[in-house]
């Protein structure tokens, strides 16, 4: 599937589900990573991950397709078109349109691959805190006693 046959797809279920023309662009974007779809709202453009198309199908396109057309459709009509908002959720409902999509299973494989983790300490009260990412501990301090943190561990796999 090309840009070209998203298009048309896009604009015939704006028009069968939704009753109203989708008049924007829509197109696969390959830098998306963790999400199947986003709606811009300064271009009214919808971004879709082409790795939900390769991995599974037509009908994953097609939920994450309703459910970025409910976000457009309400933003434009000046409704409530976020995922808190009760308009959102009602229109969701009667178009049949996914709350999330599937979790994509190259990105589940990356996930469990071992990570460097940083095991830092309160040298105040010894309160403990593991963090994926390395801490400024001349900028952060304990979150219980406001002690200074010092690194105890950093490894591949900590547990």
């Amino acid at each position: 599937m090309d840009n070209h046959q998203l298009q048309r797809m896009t604009e015939e279920i704006s028009i069968t589900l939704f009753h109203k023309p989708f008049q924007h662009a829509i197109y696969f974007n390959a830098r998306l990573k963790t999400t199947g779809g986003r709606y811009l709202l300064q271009s009214h453009n919808i971004e879709i991950n082409e790795r939900y198309y390769k991995e599974y199908g037509v009908n994953e396109i097609v939920g994450i397709i309703k459910h970025e057309l409910c976000h457009y459709h309400l933003h434009l009509e000046g409704r409530g078109y976020q995922h808190k908002d009760r308009d959102f959720k009602e229109l969701m409902k009667q178009v049949g349109a996914p709350r999330f999509c599937t979790p994509l299973k190259s990105y589940r494989k990356q996930s469990k691959s071992p990570q460097k983790l940083y095991l830092y300490e309160c040298s105040n009260c010894a309160q403990k805190y593991r963090r994926k990412k390395r801490v400024n501990i001349d900028k952060y301090v304990c979150g219980k006693c406001k002690g200074r943190l010092k690194l105890v561990k950093s490894s591949i796999g900590l547990t």
